[in-house]
């Protein structure tokens, strides 16, 4: 299969900043082909071209995730903040074309919820079918505008804890059908599979060739092999629907299980983990391998 596998950035730190372009190297030297970094916010100070450089010249490339929030939200019944949420997405294409990446992937619909601090409310039929409809009608313009440069989004679908717009690989479909466009694809992400979906290879199968990022994560977000994902069974499944796009990791569930600990939040690393992310890369690798032999 060949799919080039690569590490989120916040793995090493957040916010990335140009303090943190020597991460690039690192990453290459533990064997990822790309870094899915964060859409830097402005604050970041994140000189797009000496970025670039930086992943070039560490023999790299970059993948983007996208940043929303209830402010950035197409799905809003706010005019403000769907504005907010299509400024922002057409803001990541042109990030794209400075660090000369080709995918934004992400719950691009906006409204993150209870990881974010806000809570779930309840919707009646006719306030989930107008979310819907501005999600779809969001995305149409988002993704004609990534596709005329030559982009693409990658549109995810979070567990219920965390959106209460596309939760299931079934919705998310949907949604990019619903779009037909070029410019929008599916991005899957087992760690919220594992929550959503009756079988996440079923899932894969179904979504076919309309994926085009993967996230390959446990399902407590440890390093892969640590949990209870069936990889060949994944890696199979993608070898199937014939995807040979990037696989990206995000195991940032950090080694302390201390009492009250928010598990949810983003936690800086207390070690180093570099064994751990090479054994969990080996992981993914030889999945893929047993993949192609396996059938």
């Amino acid at each position: 299969m060949k799919n080039p596998i690569g590490i989120i950035s916040m793995q090493f730190v957040r916010p990335f900043t140009g303090a943190d372009l020597h991460h690039f190297a690192r990453a290459a030297k533990l064997g990822f082909d790309f870094v899915e970094l964060l859409v830097p916010e402005p604050e970041d100070g994140l000189d797009l071209a000496e970025t670039r450089r930086a992943a070039e010249d560490a023999g790299i490339f970059l993948v983007l995730a996208a940043r929303v929030s209830p402010t950035r939200s197409i799905a809003s019944d706010d005019p403000a903040n769907r504005k907010g949420g299509l400024d922002y997405l057409k803001r990541c294409v042109d990030v794209a074309e400075g660090l000369g990446a080709r995918m934004i992937g992400g719950p691009l619909y906006g409204e993150p919820m209870v990881f974010a601090g806000r809570p779930p409310v309840p919707r009646s039929d006719t306030d989930i079918a107008a979310r819907a409809e501005r999600t779809v009608e969001g995305l149409k313009q988002a993704a004609a505008v990534a596709r005329s440069a030559g982009k693409v989004l990658a549109l995810e679908a979070l567990n219920r804890f965390e959106t209460d717009v596309i939760s299931t690989t079934r919705q998310a479909i949907e949604v990019v059908d619903a779009v037909g466009d070029a410019g929008l694809g599916l991005m899957l992400d087992t760690f919220h599979m594992n929550m959503e979906d009756r079988s996440i290879p079923d899932a894969i199968r179904a979504a076919g060739n309309r994926i085009v990022h993967f996230q390959a994560n446990e399902n407590h977000r440890g390093h892969p092999g640590t949990g209870h994902i069936d990889w060949p069974a994944v890696m199979r499944a993608l070898h199937q629907v014939g995807y040979t796009g990037p696989i990206s990791l995000e195991p940032f569930r950090r080694a302390d299980d201390r009492v009250a600990l928010p598990i949810a939040h983003w936690r800086a690393p207390r070690e180093d983990e570099s064994e751990k992310l090479m054994a969990g890369l080996g992981v993914i690798r030889n999945a893929l391998a047993l993949a192609e032999v396996d059938q």
